[in-house]
């Protein structure tokens, strides 16, 4: 707690001395309305009006500025932003020289190779001599590298779904969300390269003032990510079932048992990964736990 109050002290004196942590964030999209709701989860003010290209936080030292994904990394590498918020497929595409902070855990996605449906396929050496359409190069030409085949990968800025059903390509590699887009297109998976989501990463050259920025608010960040995995649970027990339904569901340290007016039974009240809850249900109704609710947190400070 000392050390989070004097953290808090010297952002305090840099933020009137005008230090700012510079933040890219994606201009439009999903991933730039998922980060902005990231951002004001941890009571971060952010004003963004139409076409702006640049907001400052009223509340907090960073300053955000609105770019194009793909130029994210290449921002952040020339210290023009000092951290940014781009999915892993490009950090990894670009190969700029810049360090993975965190994983954020939205816009979810998978970059993967696809072929026409009615193709026979039966493995990645099928790909040798084809040519593979793809706004991914580097991650596609590392890819087929590992597995020994050779193709014709053509770089495609958009609509790469097309190249087949126009003879551009007989295969292609792509983000895939759904599959509905492939489905739509005539195609079909069949191998994933890479499991991606929005990263945030950093300059590796970031001065110590601006590292103390960013730990802040990988703090509140961390906050907000873990209350989104955990519920508040209470459910009522009955007393000889105590110990064993405090032992499917210890909590964060050890949950809290309040008596009921009830004889013999007790309100039980833990904090859980809702993952966790969903899964031993069955065992706390068998072991006689009613009443359960089941609350969403905001925050968690560890």
């Amino acid at each position: 707690m000392r050390s989070l109050k004097r953290i808090g002290r010297k952002i305090k004196t840099m933020n009137s001395n005008g230090t700012v942590l510079k933040i890219a964030v994606q201009k439009s999209g999903r991933l730039k309305d998922d980060s902005l709701l990231l951002l004001k989860e941890a009571s971060i003010e952010i004003s963004n009006g139409n076409n702006q290209l640049k907001s400052k936080s009223s509340n907090f030292p960073v300053e955000i500025y609105f770019l194009r994904d793909d130029d994210i990394p290449e921002y952040v590498a020339d210290q023009v932003a000092d951290i940014g918020i781009v999915g892993e497929n490009i950090f990894l595409e670009k190969g700029k020289k810049n360090a993975l902070v965190k994983r954020l855990g939205f816009a979810r996605c998978r970059l993967a190779i696809a072929v026409p449906r009615n193709t026979k396929y039966t493995s990645i050496k099928d790909l040798n001599g084809k040519q593979v359409a793809t706004s991914y190069p580097v991650l596609l030409q590392n890819y087929l590298s590992q597995n020994q085949v050779s193709a014709n990968v053509h770089v495609i800025s958009g609509s790469v779904e097309i190249a087949p059903s126009i003879g551009l390509a007989d295969a292609v590699c792509d983000l895939v969300s759904s599959g509905s887009t492939l489905l739509h297109n005539g195609l079909v998976e069949v191998e994933t390269i890479l499991q991606s989501e929005a990263v945030l990463i950093k300059n590796c050259n970031l001065s110590e003032e601006k590292n103390l920025i960013l730990n802040q608010l990988i703090f509140r960040v961390d906050a907000v990510l873990k209350a989104k995995r955990s519920k508040y649970i209470l459910l009522n027990i009955p007393n000889v079932a105590i110990d064993k339904i405090t032992s499917i569901i210890p909590g964060m340290t050890s949950p809290t048992i309040m008596p009921l007016c009830r004889e013999g039974w007790s309100s039980l009240h833990s904090v859980v990964d809702e993952d966790d809850f969903w899964n031993r249900i069955d065992q706390l109704k068998e072991l006689g736990a009613e009443g359960i609710l089941v609350i969403p947190i905001e925050k968690m400070i560890p």
